[in-house]
């Protein structure tokens, strides 16, 4: 996944806004004005932040130590960093995503 392909997955779910409250190179996205996704648009490689189970955090930390880390500039508890580095497929970007929103928007 690309920035663009990262951005309208997340402008593709119901009551997303997308913000750019830290500046011109953090585009955030929210829902119920709750953040659930930060990325960067000048990382190399491209990163992004993203809400997680704080078990289930720790345990993708382990599987993939060089592909996800705690959450940068985030409670490391409740958010992980996720680089896109091709080690995690399109799937699995689009599952982190997805419980982020989920734990965000009660749904």
């Amino acid at each position: 996944m690309d920035i663009e392909s990262i951005r309208e997955y997340c402008l593709s779910k119901p009551g997303v806004e997308e913000t750019l409250p830290f500046g011109p190179d953090t585009l955030v996205f929210k829902v119920k004005n709750k953040i659930f996704l930060l990325m960067s648009l000048d990382a190399e490689p491209l990163r992004f932040n993203v809400k997680c189970d704080p078990e289930y955090a720790l345990e993708l930390r382990e599987e993939y130590p060089d592909t996800i880390l705690p959450g940068y500039h985030m409670n490391k508890k409740h958010w992980n960093t996720v680089v896109v580095n091709g080690i995690l497929s399109k799937k699995q970007l689009q599952q982190m995503i997805d419980e982020s929103y989920r734990l965000v928007s009660g749904q």
